[in-house]
């Protein structure tokens, strides 16, 4: 009966969470944001505080050297992703009616073997293809924007979200050993250690994947822009950006540059298989070099665990999904491995009665 009493408070209490989590969620997001910014200083605080400086003026230098160096690269970055994001956008049309032109072209005769004869459908779905997703893309970015930001400003974003940054930081310590005191005195080490296992997990991952985006998206950028392809800065920061979901990041590249290459540089050839192997080495420099050496195998999350927590909260909480759904996903796999060591350790699994 006890069991089934905390496995009842445990359901009833994880309820309670999403629900409030789905009534709150479009004004959580200066808030979320806050605590991932405080999340990830927070060890350069702790260094800072070893060193002798307190911890509210680790806090302001911290915070301060944070949002300075973010907007000097918003202020640098922003007006040329702009520029190129109108730009595409406007040369969609374009771009559409010389990939039909295309795989038309009677002169390819691999295209014809690889779609049939019904090249008339093939004309038309490339440009249908294009325009569907150009069309799920913004219809995507704006139902994140309305999910997540519907009663925000973007003056109280920039307003909310460092105040909130700069409070968790300095009260992150004491916040932690609140916590830790509200938990029950028999239960207390085994939470500690379920504690420190999901930190390590995000901490592995959240850490380790900002630099594989970062890495990813500099080089898709530097490359891209280096061959030619016009909008390569605008695909490399996209790629860059979603890289953290598992797979995304590099497809993206991939199908945008090649696009982009066959619809500018056909008939030549040359060209376009520069741009190909250029995202082909950077698929395979994140495949085997970038993310096992940031990343590395032991954070404990599989990649479709990872793409499902990430669409399905994005899909129900929108951008304030996107950021909950790696410390959500990493915590419930802690707790799942857990649960299934604690199952087959029971007498329900080894069928021995305790004496």
């Amino acid at each position: 009966m006890r069991f089934e009493r905390n496995v009842v408070f445990w359901v009833a209490a994880l309820a309670a969470f999403v629900a409030l989590l789905w009534l709150l969620s479009p004004i959580l997001l200066p808030f979320v944001l806050g605590m991932a910014i405080a999340y990830v200083l927070d060890p350069l605080a702790n260094q800072l505080s070893k060193r002798g400086v307190s911890r509210l003026l680790a806090a302001v230098l911290i915070l301060g050297g944070f949002v300075v160096a973010l907007a000097l690269l918003v202020l640098l970055i922003a007006p040329v992703l702009a520029k190129q994001l109108s730009a595409f956008i406007d040369n969609v049309p374009v771009y559409a009616l010389r990939l039909q032109a295309f795989v038309s072209d009677p002169s390819h005769p691999w295209i014809k073997r690889i779609i049939g004869d019904n090249l008339t459908g093939a004309d038309k779905s490339v440009g249908d293809l294009m325009n569907q997703t150009v069309g799920y893309l913004t219809g995507l970015l704006a139902s994140l924007w309305a999910k997540g930001q519907a009663l925000i400003s973007i003056f109280s974003l920039l307003i909310i979200t460092p105040v909130v940054a700069f409070y968790l930081i300095c009260d992150w310590d004491r916040m932690v050993a609140a916590l830790d005191r509200l938990v029950p005195v028999p239960q207390r080490e085994t939470v500690r250690n379920l504690g420190r296992e999901i930190d390590a997990t995000i901490a592995a991952y959240v850490r380790g994947q900002s630099g594989v985006c970062l890495i990813l998206g500099s080089y898709y950028a530097t490359g891209l822009t280096f061959a030619g392809l016009s909008f390569g800065l605008l695909i490399g920061v996209i790629s860059g950006l979603i890289s953290f979901i598992p797979y995304v990041g590099s497809l993206t590249a991939l199908i945008l540059s090649l696009a982009v290459a066959l619809a500018q540089f056909a008939p030549d050839w040359t060209r376009i298989v520069i741009v190909a192997g250029i995202v082909l080495f950077g698929q395979f420099l994140e495949g085997y070099v970038v993310a096992p050496k940031l990343v590395g195998e032991s954070v404990g999350l599989h990649p479709v665990w990872l793409i499902f927590a990430l669409f399905a909260f994005g899909y129900l909480f929108g951008f304030v999904g996107l950021l909950l759904a790696v410390p959500l996903a990493a915590g419930s796999g802690v707790l799942i491995r857990f649960a299934l060591a604690r199952y087959f350790a029971s007498p329900l699994y080894t069928g021995n009665r305790p004496p």
